[in-house]
């Protein structure tokens, strides 16, 4: 004799593996219903780089340069290995330091986070573009002047920083002085001779 089974009170045959199953077909029946709506819609697929190497066209220092880059090879690299420009340095390689600071489009970034596919389109400055041939750019003369780099391996980021300030502002305070450069670390302590640097070429710049 079949055993009779027990159901719940309240509506006939209800449990909860009724109302998953019944939740599991709904959502697919929302799939299926809505594919070839949304697929309408879909925006085209990007276009994919990689694993190799593939040609990249640069914009640096006012100057046009073709060559080669992984898709997840950052510009520091690029700059480094690959054109010859080593006057930006690699320290840290996870944006702590800033002491890889560039400028794209005329703003500072850490060249170690950026990716080299993506500024291609873009304006790509480095300590070796801010002198005007043979004679030094303000800020880079109030940095000898005042002694404000020792061991060097922030010095490039620490004038790309100053001078994205100086472009900006060409009189600005102690304060702005300091939160300029808040995210480049000198580990020889240097900061107060960066400060009397900026503030100097500011001087000589008005």
């Amino acid at each position: 004799m079949k055993k009779e089974e027990n159901k719940p009170a309240g509506k006939k045959g209800f449990s909860r593996r009724n109302f998953l199953r019944g939740t599991g077909l709904t959502a697919a029946g929302m799939v299926v219903g809505t594919k070839g709506f949304a697929g309408e819609f879909a925006p085209a697929a990007a276009p994919v780089y990689g694993p190799d190497e593939v040609p990249v066209t640069l914009s640096v220092n006012d100057g046009s340069y073709q060559t080669l880059a992984r898709p997840d090879e950052v510009l520091v690299d690029t700059l480094r290995e690959r054109l010859d420009l080593t006057g930006t340095k690699l320290v840290c390689g996870r944006g702590a330091c800033s002491a890889c600071t560039v400028m794209v489009d005329d703003k500072p970034v850490c060249s170690c986070l950026t990716l080299t596919m993506e500024v291609q389109d873009k304006k790509i400055t480095t300590i070796e573009g801010v002198a005007d041939g043979d004679e030094l750019h303000p800020i880079q003369q109030a940095f000898i002047d005042e002694d404000a780099s020792m061991c060097g391996f922030c010095t490039p980021g620490m004038i790309m920083s100053c001078k994205s300030l100086l472009d900006r502002n060409s009189n600005p305070s102690l304060d702005e002085v300091k939160k300029a450069v808040r995210g480049n670390l000198c580990r020889c302590g240097t900061y107060p001779h960066v400060f009397k640097a900026t503030l100097k070429a500011a001087e000589r710049m008005g």
